[in-house]
């Protein structure tokens, strides 16, 4: 079964490009990513860009209404996400478990519907 980890994080007190901690917690990224892909549970997986640089549709009325951002009340904001093969939603779990943003932030757990 293909499991979505969506990664869950403060953009607010994220380490960016240049402060200090930053080259750490990419590695971080960058040895889970290896480390599931050599269990073969990887399936996709991408970093987002930060919510300033995203829009939201809504159709109401059959007329389209695009706005900038997800302007969700929240201090959390979908920063990436792993889709991962995994047995039962438990091991998928014990997977999101080892995400990097898993430890200042929440990484909720999607079974994908197979189609």
């Amino acid at each position: 079964m293909r499991y979505m980890l969506l990664i869950y994080t403060n953009e607010q007190t994220d380490k960016k490009p240049g402060d200090a901690g930053f080259e750490d917690m990419m590695a971080g990224y960058g040895a889970f990513t290896q480390e599931i892909q050599a269990s073969g549970a990887f399936h996709a997986g991408d970093p987002l860009l930060p919510v300033a640089t995203a829009k939201t549709t809504r159709v109401r009325n059959g007329k389209a209404v695009v706005t900038d951002g997800p302007f969700a009340e929240t201090t959390e904001q979908l920063g990436g996400y792993y889709i991962v093969n995994a047995d039962t939603i438990d091991q998928a779990a014990a997977i999101a478990a080892k995400i990097p943003g898993a430890a200042t932030g929440c990484v909720e757990i999607r079974q994908v519907m197979e189609m």
